[in-house]
């Protein structure tokens, strides 16, 4: 069936978040996946095995026929109904495997066997990946333009102390991309998300997109990136992307420290609450106050374990009786912490960078002073 339709253009296809089948393997998925992607398997993880161990031993031929022995039967017909429901629902949808090989070949060969005609992306995943890290590699790949007498920046970073609410400004920026969210992470000890982080290729697949979209849509604007480490929780920035960022000119969200307890106290006490209530059920009361708990010990070393401790006490304190007061004892901790740990950390970071400092002012006056840019 040579006829069969192929596409191979990458960012057309990304930039119009075109749904794609992807029918590698779960375990294959789980490495590294595309936005707009669903895993519909044309094998499970064991009949890749299988199939696998069989082309080592006896080569291609005899494993292709042990595939479809493997999928045959009631089971290839539940895994062509996946593909034709998906289908359905969306019809410009593509499919491909790892390279554009032989599953998704055979996978567009059953499909059109069933009357529908599904075109599989040249290359498979191998070449969609590559496509999203060289564009992102390629980006990066400048000397900064900082102070050089050349505009504009290619990246401003949102810096601010912890509780400035960086990450909400950047959701309201048509140009910002936001680094935590691709990472689902909050960045702090306390920022562990409730159901874990994407694999690292998915991290960059994402910021890749997100940054093709910006640049497709805004050609030559500025891209706001909030002020990150290298590390966002287990997941990393990709070196060419931390590297720019750290020479890129800076904005400084400054509020007032009453504000900044009221955002981290609504953030890391109340909203996690009930997400953790949500999330699990009868355990939630004890795996929020676990959580409480874990994340001020993670800092421990940097803070001291006299003061840990100190801070431990009025954290057990406000978990003994946060129903009785609304909660409210949670935020002498979390000024306490504050100011002893998150604040002189923050300034002795921004002390290092103050040659970038371009702008500072609170919420409103940063977010207009962005939208100007």
């Amino acid at each position: 069936m040579s006829h069969l339709p192929l596409v191979n253009n990458y960012r057309q296809l990304l930039l119009d978040g075109t749904p794609m089948i992807d029918v590698r393997a779960p375990i294959e998925f789980a490495t590294g996946s595309l936005p707009n992607s669903i895993n519909l398997p044309l094998m499970s993880d064991e009949e890749r095995h299988q199939v696998g161990i069989c082309y080592k031993q006896l080569g291609q031929q005899a494993a292709i026929k042990l595939g479809h022995q493997l999928v045959q039967g009631e089971i290839k017909a539940q895994r062509i109904e996946a593909w034709q429901s998906f289908m359905t629902a969306n019809p410009n949808a593509v499919l491909y495997c790892a390279r554009g090989g032989l599953r998704s070949q055979l996978s567009q060969e059953w499909l059109a066997e069933a009357g529908i005609q599904c075109p599989k992306v040249e290359g498979g995943y191998k070449s969609l990946r590559g496509f999203l890290f060289n564009y992102l590699n390629d980006y990066c790949q400048q000397d900064s333009l900082f102070n050089k007498g050349r505009a504009p920046e290619k990246f401003i970073i949102l810096s601010g102390m912890t509780g400035t609410g960086k990450t909400d400004i950047m959701l309201q920026l048509a140009t910002g991309i936001d680094l935590e969210g691709a990472a689902n992470h909050k960045g702090s000890s306390f920022g562990r998300p409730l159901n874990g982080q994407p694999a690292q290729i998915d991290v960059e697949n994402r910021i890749a997109l997100d940054l093709l979209k910006i640049e497709n849509q805004f050609p030559g604007k500025t891209v706001i990136l909030e002020d990150e480490s290298r590390n966002i929780g287990a997941r990393h920035l990709p070196p060419y992307l931390a590297d720019l960022m750290a020479q890129s000119p800076i904005v400084v969200i400054e509020l007032p420290l009453k504000e900044r307890i009221d955002r981290l106290w609504q953030e890391y006490v109340i909203e996690r609450y009930h997400n953790t209530i949500a999330y699990h059920g009868d355990r939630g009361e004890e795996e929020f106050a676990q959580y409480l708990v874990d994340s001020l010990l993670r800092v421990k070393k940097r803070l001291g374990g006299k003061r840990t401790q100190e801070i431990l006490a009025l954290m057990e304190s406000a978990i003994a009786v946060q129903h009785a007061d609304d909660f409210a004892s949670h935020r002498l901790w979390l000024t306490a912490l504050t100011v002893d740990y998150y604040d002189p950390m923050y300034s002795y970071q921004l002390s290092k960078k103050q040659e970038r400092v371009l702008f500072r002012g609170d919420r409103a006056e940063v977010i207009g002073w962005l939208d100007r840019t």
